[in-house]
């Protein structure tokens, strides 16, 4: 069994309101702050989901959390996994 890489994180986020098919400004202001920090969100049907270092996944949380507020958004739910 291998180690996890203590240097690179995953991040999972669910920004609701949540419609399908209708992102929203609040969701979009999520994958645009995740995106400013230099990681490739992928939008997925039931999350977006990012890969980077540990600070880069930190970085975009924070901003990613301040924007789909900003925007409207009721709830965030994250989760960051190490390696």
């Amino acid at each position: 069994m291998s180690e996890p890489d203590a240097g690179r994180a995953r991040l999972e986020v669910f920004v609701e309101p949540f419609e399908e098919a209708n992102p929203g400004p609040h969701v979009t202001a999520a994958v645009d702050a995740i995106a400013a920090v230099g990681l490739a969100a992928d939008l997925g049907a039931l999350a977006t989901t990012a890969e980077g270092s540990v600070e880069q996944v930190v970085e975009a949380a924070a901003a990613m959390l301040r924007a789909s507020f900003e925007q409207g958004a009721s709830a965030v739910q994250l989760r960051i996994e190490r390696g």
